[in-house]
């Protein structure tokens, strides 16, 4: 009998022992909610199964809201940041862009989300957007420079581009090159689109989660 009962509390504390798996939110745009698309064919779910497909033990929250600039990323980043949160993906100013909004306003905004992330001992990756080149040069220099800076000034991971994954040769084609990877709106990329963001995106995810475990 005792040993019965010694063997379920061996069982106990062993079940008690399993680490969870680390869990990283999605904090961004419709880009990341996955607009047009079916649930499972969105970025995250493609994302996830990719971080399945090659060993990570990792769970991802869908922090995306349609329509979301960086300073709606901002609002919300301190209830995204929940005691379970280990790391955090931004991938925010699409919207900015679209919207014409000065780039030292959504530096600030992206600045404070990453300062709210570094407070929570949060790992970051921060993925970029560009400018077209319609505002200017020197809005499209200003717009672009702040995410690598940012990401330098807080050791965050980073990817240049949401779109890096349909680059060819590292340079993003023009649309009427990539339209076979876009939804009719020529902004949201459809399920074969996001799989390409995926291969692109998943190799930072998993430089993130060796963060997190050094952390």
């Amino acid at each position: 009998m005792m040993h019965k009962v010694m063997a379920g509390i061996v069982m106990v504390f062993a079940g008690s022992a399993v680490a969870e798996p680390i869990v990283i939110a999605a904090l961004g745009d419709s880009l990341t909610q996955g607009y047009g698309l079916p649930a499972e064919d969105g970025l995250v779910p493609q994302l996830q199964t990719w971080l399945d497909e090659n060993g990570a033990d990792v769970k991802l929250v869908n922090a995306g809201v349609s329509g979301d600039t960086t300073a709606g990323g901002l609002s919300r980043v301190g209830w995204t940041l929940t005691p379970d949160v280990d790391g955090m993906i931004v991938a925010l100013g699409g919207n900015d862009v679209l919207r014409g909004l000065d780039p030292a306003v959504s530096r600030a905004n992206i600045d404070g989300i990453l300062d709210a992330a570094q407070t929570a001992e949060v790992e970051v990756l921060l993925v970029g957007m560009t400018a077209p080149g319609n505002y200017g040069p020197e809005y499209k220099t200003a717009f672009d420079a702040l995410y690598p800076e940012l990401a330098d000034q807080y050791g965050a991971e980073f990817l240049s581009s949401f779109f890096a994954g349909l680059a060819v040769d590292g340079k993003l084609p023009e649309l009427s090159q990539a339209q076979a990877f876009f939804q009719s709106d020529g902004v949201h990329p459809n399920k074969e689109g996001v799989a390409k963001i995926v291969t692109a995106m998943g190799p930072k995810v998993l430089a993130l989660i060796e963060d997190i475990k050094a952390h």
